[in-house]
């Protein structure tokens, strides 16, 4: 489970999807099994959550990594650029950007 503290040392991503109502749920499978399959098991992998707006239309991934360089590492992989082309075929758009938590407020 992802843990957001302001004092860790490690790399946040969010990617957010954009999809149609129809394709959502192959979206989130096809997401699903990158994680089960290859994402959850590379190094520097910390976390990872897979949100669904109510309408259908937008999916939000929250990941952690250990370093920068341990997410472009996964994302550049032969394994994830296949799976990313197959992601993009399910979706308007896709972007991951990386983040540094700046504040965390409530207890969690």
């Amino acid at each position: 489970m992802p843990q957001i503290a302001k004092t860790a040392d490690i790399q946040t991503v969010i990617t957010t999807f954009e999809m149609t109502p129809g394709t959502c749920q192959d979206l989130l499978e096809a997401l699903e099994d990158a994680y089960a399959e290859f994402i959850s098991k590379q190094p520097g992998f910390i976390a990872a959550g897979l949100h669904v707006n109510d309408a259908q239309t937008r999916i939000a991934n929250y990941s952690q990594w250990r370093r920068r360089e341990d997410f472009m590492a996964m994302l550049r992989s032969p394994e994830m650029r296949a799976r990313n082309r197959k992601i993009n075929e399910l979706c308007r758009s896709f972007e991951p950007v990386m983040y540094d938590v700046a504040e965390v407020f409530g207890d969690g």
